[in-house]
């Protein structure tokens, strides 16, 4: 009997399944809300130079103080960063002549000594209320500490992924989730009231480490207490719980624009999950891989009574269930290590075929998702399409695997997205249709290939290292998300650099995707051995194995890579 006839034993999907699994996925569209709030806390509104200190008394009106203290650029607009050493008097009569003598006299007005902005900055804020970027001067010269501080957080996440994993395999998963979700309250209410950036940055690293034992703990607690043929629907659940999250995320900024009411708003219902997170029940699985099987047999009966199967919970006795668990806990004791990933031939090409196709997806989809104020729409409504194209991808991704395989679908998906990147490139800037289209599409790509990381990963590696290899590749994941915010910097020189370095990412990736082997319909490998007989195309026991369809493996392991 296996562990997972146990779950079938107590109720199988019962009330307690289905109470644990909704409970679990709150705070899952949660961190959609931490992961994009940078778009809504931190829009750059327009700004220019505030006039020189002896105007400010002046019976001037705000377009006059403008006129003869700011150039303007080459497209007639008020410079951001530079203006007038001195007021230029002169432009106030030249204003009431014609149009093109205005714009002749203007451009010889840059011909005259400019400054820095000595006294601050003046902020244009209509449809925003103050952001992290009025509030704190990140502008002109300082205008890098706003992908900074985006990458700070996404370090924050891959911290959290490594302190996180390892204590969640030694003190077990709902103490870590209750820490967590306590820490990423805390984090996000002293992030909300912090009253300089560096506290700031210091708290929104803070809520990255938490989003990652949310994560991982969170998912754990769903696939460890349900029974194996509901994995792919729990699993999909968890996924468009996240598509969901976006959605939830652009109502809330929309009606609370202030950024620290913005930020305390996604930041104080992790209280109320930390409050009724006690209720969860600690994975029976890692207490009887802990030598605490008396808890399990406690936690399963009381499994079996909320679902109205007492008697059969009752039968449950610490034979039966360490006969369940006899596969894991022989497994638990081996001395494999992440070495392992690069020891062979085979194992070291799909490996790095594998951390490429994380980390190009990952940097490309975060690349396109924190920047939206380039397609020139209204954010709020660009993060709407944005979030809602991940269900069609999803569904589509999911169909292509099945019917034309993994390989197909992940090395497709990639390099459709990164084609869609590079022509939104030569798209004039004013076609803001075509470039909405365009980025759309790739911001969907990116998302099918996220859908299809999860599985074909979880399929390739050999079940002594799998979890070792889901969280390489998935770390992988979270140094491409770090590095993608500071690529947008390099416009500041190379207009056109960052978009050609998010689409080429993913095109490189997926045709180092055509590498890997296909896994459609192929048992999945239990040890290296495995992996290097299929690479080679010798026959091994694999063949005599049952091949495990599509749908049972859906949601592979991913736990180790959350």
């Amino acid at each position: 009997m296996a562990f997972g006839d146990l779950l079938e034993m107590v109720g199988g999907m019962g009330r307690f399944q289905i109470m644990h699994v909704t409970l679990l996925c709150i705070p899952v569209m949660m961190m959609a809300s931490h992961n994009l709030l940078q778009n809504f806390v931190a829009p750059v509104p327009p700004h220019y130079c505030k006039a020189h200190k002896n105007l400010s008394q002046s019976l001037l009106s705000p377009e006059e103080i403008l006129l003869i203290t700011v150039p303007l650029d080459q497209r007639g607009k008020p410079m951001k960063c530079l203006r007038y050493v001195t007021p230029q008097w002169h432009l106030l009569a030249l204003n009431e002549t014609s149009g093109s003598e205005e714009q002749g006299d203007a451009e010889n007005g840059l011909d005259v000594e400019l400054q820095g902005c000595e006294d601050g900055w003046s902020y244009n804020i209509t449809d925003e209320s103050e952001s992290i970027i009025s509030d704190w001067d990140l502008v002109c010269d300082l205008r890098s500490l706003k992908q900074m501080g985006q990458t700070i957080y996404m370090g924050g996440v891959l911290v959290g992924a490594i302190v996180f994993g390892d204590l969640s395999d030694r003190y077990g998963r709902r103490i870590l989730l209750l820490i967590s979700c306590l820490f990423m309250a805390v984090s996000g209410t002293c992030a909300a009231f912090s009253n300089s950036f560096s506290l700031f940055c210091l708290f929104r690293f803070g809520c990255g480490m938490a989003l990652s034992g949310q994560g991982l703990n969170g998912f754990s607690l769903i696939l460890e207490w349900i029974p194996t043929r509901v994995r792919t629907v729990c699993g999909t659940t968890a996924g468009y719980f996240y598509t969901t999250g976006q959605l939830i995320l652009v109502a809330i900024a929309y009606y609370v624009r202030d950024w620290r009411g913005l930020t305390l708003a996604v930041s104080l219902p992790f209280y109320v999950i930390f409050l009724y997170s006690w209720w969860f029940l600690e994975s029976s699985r890692w207490l009887v891989l802990n030598n605490r099987s008396e808890e399990a047999i406690r936690d399963l009966k009381r499994v079996a009574r909320i679902n109205g199967c007492r008697d059969e919970g009752e039968k449950i006795d610490i034979k039966m269930l360490e006969e369940s668990m006899k596969k894991e806990m022989s497994c638990s004791h081996g001395s494999h290590s992440v070495l392992d990933l690069f020891r062979t031939s085979t194992m070291r090409k799909m490996t790095i075929c594998l951390s490429a196709t994380w980390l190009s997806t990952s940097f490309a989809y975060y690349g396109l998702a924190m920047d939206l104020q380039k397609f020139g729409v209204n954010i709020y409504l660009m993060q709407v399409i944005f979030g809602a194209v991940d269900i069609p991808a999803k569904v589509i991704i999911n169909v292509t695997m099945s019917l034309f395989g993994r390989r197909p679908s992940q090395s497709g998906a990639l390099i459709l997205a990164g084609v869609a990147i590079l022509i939104n490139l030569m798209v004039p800037d004013d076609q803001q249709t075509v470039r909405t289209c365009l980025a759309v599409f790739g911001k969907g790509c990116l998302a099918a290939s996220f859908t299809c990381c999860f599985l074909y990963g979880g399929e390739l590696f050999p079940t002594i290292i799998r979890q070792s290899g889901m969280g390489f590749v998935s770390m992988m994941a979270r140094v491409g998300s770090m590095v993608a915010p500071m690529v947008i910097l390099t416009e500041d020189h190379v207009p056109w650099l960052p978009a050609l370095i998010y689409g080429g990412a993913p095109i490189l990736s997926g045709v180092a995707a055509m590498f890997l082997p296909e896994t459609l319909g192929s048992p999945l490998p239990d040890t290296i051995q495995d992996v290097e007989d299929r690479g080679s195309g010798r026959s091994s026991k694999m063949r005599q194995k049952k091949a495990i369809p599509c749908q049972e493996t859906n949601t592979n392991l991913l736990k180790q890579a959350a």
